[in-house]
């Protein structure tokens, strides 16, 4: 965009899509809080709540608000490819909702976390504390799928990492502020590239969707 040029505040992001996005950090958050204190049932609690946040993710992502949806920031490597030059040649395309590069990143941390949660699901610490599912397989099994749960911790510290970077980098270094945008729901950009119109889904919908994922994680302690 050229100096001077007209810029305008656009609706970028949902009430829905912002709550999942805070939320999920708090809950990642506890969840690591609680492990390293020892908190079993807190932690058992978060990290359904995780799996509940997730699955309506899954979910907003299909049927969600124009920014919130996979189809409208999941794009192919070549893509990803382009913005990445373009960024680094000064041209830094503006996209309303998460550019090719961020959606990939978005992809990896929610496929990252699910799986950890789901894992936590079978962990046993052979004393006191067994996930809710941890009866549906073999107690080796369990064994190593809680090593794993401990051990994947480290590649969604990876991952967080290299968002949070992004994040700062944008902001130091692009003068483009992703933060406030997820907090307000609105973003300043090109006039010329600002969307004529974005798809929107009554927040309604999302508490619904929202209700019965956190009932479908609390019918999984119900499993075992």
């Amino acid at each position: 965009m050229a100096a001077g040029g007209e810029t305008v505040r656009v609706r970028a992001w949902d009430l829905p899509t912002r709550l999942f996005h805070w939320a999920l950090v708090i809950t990642f958050a506890g969840s690591w809080y609680t492990a390293e204190q020892g908190m079993t049932e807190w932690h058992e609690r978060l990290g359904l709540t995780t799996l509940a946040l997730l699955a309506f993710r899954l979910i907003w992502g299909f049927v969600g608000s124009g920014t919130a949806r996979f189809a409208g920031f999941v794009r192919g490597p070549l893509a990803a490819w382009r913005y990445a030059r373009e960024t680094f040649a000064g041209r830094h395309p503006a996209y309303l909702g998460h550019n090719p590069l961020g959606g990939w990143s978005v992809l990896a941390l929610l496929f990252a976390m699910a799986a950890q949660a789901g894992m936590g699901l079978f962990a046993t610490d052979e004393i006191l504390f067994e996930g809710p599912l941890y009866t549906l397989v073999a107690h080796e099994t369990a064994l190593t799928l809680t090593g794993r749960h401990h051990q994947f911790f480290d590649a969604i510290l990876v991952l967080a990492a290299i968002h949070v970077t992004a994040v700062l980098a944008y902001a130091l270094l692009l003068k483009t502020d992703l933060i406030r945008p997820m907090v307000t729901g609105w973003k300043t950009m090109p006039a010329e590239q600002a969307p004529e119109r974005i798809a929107r889904t009554p927040t309604w919908i999302a508490a619904v969707l929202f209700v019965g994922c956190g009932l479908g994680a609390w019918a999984i302690t119900l499993v075992g």
